[in-house]
């Protein structure tokens, strides 16, 4: 079957508008992944050219994400729950176009879309928090100038002003969390996607951080979020999907289908 990747984008900085829920920023169709995975692990290429030779190198298909189908609407904070390995990390690099679909149609539109993958994405761990700040913000599209403008803010929301001249290695996880989630937001996006970034960190920073992405839902934006706590999704998501072995099993209301879940989570 033939990958299709479409992504529509409009780069004008406009206002964001009220939201419209009739309206589908985000939609897959029958969009599913594979990727190779050889069953052993060889340590040089030398190794591997021999033991290809002899037919000896196993490599299998496995499917991360199987047809699924998708639509999220403008304005809404979408939930996606399921187990490690489900694929739901995966939905989200499909829709930040980090992967292609092996085969189906993604569709995103809006601009800036603002990636929020996984904690140190887009991180140098030997340069400061300063340089990363720019270094980040750099590979989501924003100019030096932009920087400059929002600099003060995006530190001001990290709560990191007393370290943002220390290497990134010295960081915790949490303030690495707290840096990547300030950069990610520090502009309005259309389409935001956090992936379990958190999941660290402390409980009042975590209360900071949904009261922001209730802003940005509240001006038309559109979050979806991957996360295992039960409560934060219940808290700020409007749909939630279960994603397992890389099909939805079940979406709809929050609070059913984290309640569907759970039960099949604690019979597992």
């Amino acid at each position: 079957m033939a990958v299709i990747r479409s992504v529509e984008l409009d780069t004008k900085e406009t206002p964001l508008p009220r939201a419209t829920p009739e309206v589908d920023v985000i939609k897959m169709s029958s969009v599913s992944f594979r990727y190779l995975h050889q069953n052993e692990r060889l340590t040089s290429l030398k190794e591997y050219a021999i033991r290809r030779l002899q037919g000896r190198v196993e490599i299998r298909d496995v499917w991360a994400v199987r047809d699924i189908d998708l639509s999220v609407r403008r304005g809404e904070v979408f939930g996606i729950v399921g187990r490690n390995g489900a694929g739901k990390s995966t939905l989200l690099r499909l829709v930040a176009g980090v992967l292609r679909p092996t085969s189906g149609r993604v569709v995103v539109h809006g601009w800036p879309v603002s990636p929020l993958l996984e904690i140190g994405a887009g991180f140098h761990p030997d340069l400061t928090g300063r340089e990363n700040v720019y270094l980040n913000a750099t590979l989501l599209g924003h100019s030096k100038r932009d920087v400059d403008a929002r600099y003060e803010s995006i530190v001001d929301f990290a709560e990191l002003a007393g370290v943002m001249d220390e290497p990134l290695r010295t960081y915790s996880s949490g303030m690495n969390a707290r840096l990547g989630f300030s950069v990610a937001t520090g502009w309005e996006p259309n389409v935001l996607l956090v992936d379990e970034v958190l999941a660290v960190g402390d409980e009042a920073f975590h209360k900071k951080c949904e009261a922001r992405i209730e802003e940005f839902r509240r001006r038309g934006a559109t979050v979806l979020l991957v996360s295992h706590q039960s409560s934060q999704l219940l808290a700020i998501s409007s749909r939630v999907a279960w994603v397992d072995e890389g099909r939805i099993r079940a979406i709809g209301d929050p609070q059913d289908v984290v309640r569907q879940y759970t039960e099949a989570a604690d019979v597992g």
